[in-house]
């Protein structure tokens, strides 16, 4: 159908999820997944070790062929279009990514390759490339690591440097997958901090943080997606969706839950 003049188009989904289905070796890892992250939304994905949160996270990067369903990434269909055009709008900061870093790479070349998608540059990158890496270090308040190699970082300032490559592509959407994993209570507690400026850092990007740990959820997200056995037990807005009850169902325990000024905290009911 035409679009008609004087009316405004609708907005495209920065991604959208349609009946999703990944199975392998005959066991079905997620079921019937309908998810819709609009521009500007930014969401936790929450649910046990198991769920099926890996691998949905490898379907949205392209690197997991779905079984069944539909899956688009501003409008471009997964097996319609180029998915490795499409990942480049896709930042991703998770420990996949830093396993393939060499010890010997320098942060600044780590960032740099991120405007391509590349990991270990085998060739000085384009003064532009270079030049983006330098602003997001700088943003992110670790410029002073640019010719640092990777081997060379601590935990909290490899995390950063991710996060920097993972907006040089500018990108429309940043997944955050078990990003605090490894650092100690004040290097968790910088970044937590860092992940809550980064909507005011970036205005219009699309965030979706991914973890198991309701302790780690700040105030700046605004949707949540509870996964359980491969299946969506609750999708929506933060208010509706983080509630004891859900909660209960999702981890399987009677839980309290409580929200203060740093966060939400998750007690099992009983201990």
């Amino acid at each position: 159908m035409p679009h008609r003049v004087g009316v405004p188009r609708p907005a495209i989904p920065v991604l959208e999820v349609s009946r999703l289905r990944i199975a392998r070796e005959g066991k079905v890892i997620l079921r019937g997944l309908d998810w819709r992250v609009e521009r500007g939304q930014h969401w936790v994905i929450l649910g046990p070790n198991g769920s099926g949160k890996s691998s949905l996270l490898a379907a949205l990067t392209g690197y997991f062929a779905p079984s069944s369903g539909r899956l688009a990434v501003l409008g471009e269909t997964f097996g319609r279009s180029d998915w490795r055009e499409l990942r480049r709008r896709i930042g991703l900061v998770g420990p996949s990514v830093a396993a393939m870093i060499a010890p010997s790479e320098p942060a600044l070349s780590v960032v740099a390759g991120g405007v391509d998608g590349l990991i270990n540059l085998w060739h000085r990158p384009k003064p532009a490339a270079l030049a983006r890496a330098r602003r997001l270090l700088r943003l992110l308040k670790v410029g002073e690591l640019a010719a640092r190699p990777w081997g060379h970082l601590s935990q909290g300032e490899r995390q950063r440097v991710l996060i920097a490559r993972g907006l040089a592509p500018a990108p429309a959407l940043l997944i955050l997958d078990e990003s605090c994993a490894g650092l100690d209570p004040i290097a968790r507690a910088e970044f937590l901090a860092l992940v809550q400026r980064l909507p005011k850092l970036t205005p219009g990007l699309a965030i979706v943080f991914v973890t198991h740990h309701v302790e780690e959820i700040r105030s700046t997200f605004t949707h949540a997606l509870l996964l359980r056995n491969g299946t969506a037990l609750a999708a929506g807005k933060m208010a509706d969706v983080l509630k004891p009850a859900a909660l209960s169902k999702l981890f399987g325990r009677k839980i309290r839950l409580t929200k203060g000024r740093a966060g939400w905290a998750l007690t099992v009911a009983g201990e």
